[in-house]
């Protein structure tokens, strides 16, 4: 697909800016002119149509892709507009949004994934959409760094917890600590295996957090926060000698994700600005190093 040829000015300039250029494109695609899965001309003739030099055009194009608009953005070939995924107009339960959000971020040649969370049970799911894609060969990062912030064992947790209250031996604190440690060993494993299967360098951490964290909190490589509120519930679990705890939990993988993503305006990127920095601070202060184990 070729698109027409404009005469775009800017600020009263005809030299376009590589942001000038993103905002353009963005508009075509959030108007329709290109759909999800559409190819865009190449580099030489969107430098030709807008009147710059293809390093400019390079830049816009790759601020897309960050953005999560575009894959492929490379000097091979033609990017293509990336596949439809919910917006931050559209919540939805995590499992449901993660997956897509992943799959768009995963188009990026160079991944990065940073999450705060209770467990990894919801990022543990939701990977299986990127890792199929890259099995497929639908997509293939150069790098993936995932860093993820996850409670201590040795804190007293806010949830969950039992209803009568912690005793010495705690079988839901067990139970929760069981979980973690399981979830964020396969999580490891699936991706790590992309080294020897794919050649892809895979770099996964962890870090314990001192305190419960209230929300579940994805960045997406740098681009797009995405987060959900614990919402408390009491319930009742039987343990495998057959007796019941009675506790105060959460459902993670039900709770309402909301998505902003720094292309969406001043206030969707100042708050994936700010939570990227408050990440960033707890991973190299008052965070210690966690063992799954």
């Amino acid at each position: 697909m070729v698109v027409a040829q404009e005469n775009v000015a800017v600020n009263g300039s005809s030299r376009l800016s590589p942001q000038d250029i993103a905002d353009v494109l963005r508009e075509r695609i959030r108007v329709g002119d290109l759909k999800a899965g559409d190819r865009l001309p190449t580099q030489a003739e969107l430098a030709e149509e807008f009147g710059v030099e293809r390093g400019t055009v390079r830049q816009a194009l790759r601020a897309l892709q960050d953005a999560g608009l575009l894959s492929n953005v490379s000097k091979g070939s033609p990017p293509r507009v990336a596949r439809a995924a919910p917006g931050p107009l559209e919540p939805q339960p995590t499992m449901v949004g993660l997956a897509p959000r992943l799959a768009v971020a995963f188009e990026a040649p160079h991944v990065r994934i940073d999450a705060a969370c209770l467990t990894a049970e919801s990022l543990m799911m939701a990977l299986s959409e990127p890792l199929r894609t890259i099995h497929a060969g639908h997509s293939r990062p150069e790098s993936i760094d995932v860093r993820i912030l996850l409670p201590s064992r040795d804190i007293a947790l806010a949830f969950p917890i039992p209803v009568d209250g912690r005793g010495d031996d705690d079988p839901v604190h067990q139970r929760w600590l069981q979980m973690r440690n399981a979830q964020g060993q396969v999580l490891r494993h699936n991706l790590r295996s992309l080294r020897s299967s794919h050649g892809i360098e895979v770099r996964v951490t962890f870090r314990a957090l001192p305190f419960t964290p209230p929300v579940k909190l994805y960045l997406l490589n740098g681009s797009e926060a995405l987060m959900a509120y614990y919402m408390v519930k009491r319930r009742e679990e039987m343990t495998e000698s057959g007796t019941t705890m009675d506790m105060y939990d959460v459902l993670g993988a039900e709770s309402v994700l909301f998505s902003f993503e720094r292309g969406a305006g001043e206030r969707d990127a100042g708050f994936v600005e700010q939570s990227q920095k408050w990440f960033d601070a707890l991973w190299e202060t008052i965070t210690t190093d966690l063992t799954l184990g």
